[in-house]
């Protein structure tokens, strides 16, 4: 049987059903870590907007992260794809990376047939990440199990993705009504929603 991989302290891993509060808890503690050490704020956007519904939740995101004085303070990175290969183009110490989604970014890799390299090298890259970084993804698992292959395919995936995630990350959250439950912690990532 193989070792895990060690759980790596600047690695956060936000999950919960859609509308759980998942997105608003990493961006606040994102900004509470960049408020106590100074760090400069990045968010990797998975989603593309491929019809106007999809926009709307796009354009209500980008709301979210304007600060009360009209200002956004974080750079955007949208990547649907090559997430190991942004991470690693913008990461540095004094920076904190929130990946929002994984949810999305496992199907547009499976729907680009890359599923499995583009996974192998976002867990590769984990390693040498400096900054915090802060995943966050829908836990799609916990309804019954689909009838179509392809949505199989993709509960599968993303539940083993998970599975494997949460073994890197030392913080592991599940949110359910905008309430964080701590499932693993081996540094604690203060207050929630």
């Amino acid at each position: 049987m193989n070792k895990p991989p060690k759980s790596l302290t600047n690695l956060h891993f936000i999950l919960g059903g859609a509308r759980s509060g998942k997105s608003r808890l990493a961006l606040a503690s994102a900004q509470q870590i960049a408020s106590s050490s100074g760090a400069s704020l990045v968010f990797i956007a998975t989603a593309t907007a491929n019809d106007e519904e999809m926009r709307k939740r796009i354009e209500k995101h980008q709301a979210e992260r304007v600060s009360t004085n009209g200002e956004n303070p974080w750079a955007l990175v949208e990547e649907p794809l090559h997430l190991a290969r942004s991470l690693l183009q913008n990461d540095g110490k004094g920076k904190v990376i929130v990946v929002d989604c994984l949810t999305l970014w496992i199907s547009n890799c499976l729907h680009h047939n890359v599923w499995d390299k583009h996974q192998d090298e976002l867990l590769n890259c984990l390693e040498q990440l400096k900054c915090e970084v802060i995943f966050v993804s829908n836990e799609t698992g916990l309804g019954i199990v689909p009838m179509g292959e392809l949505t199989r395919q993709y509960v599968d995936a993303s539940g083993f993705f998970h599975q494997r995630m949460a073994q890197h990350c030392a913080h592991v959250i599940f949110t359910v009504a905008g309430l964080p439950h701590i499932l693993k912690d081996e540094r604690q990532l203060k207050d929630s929603v």
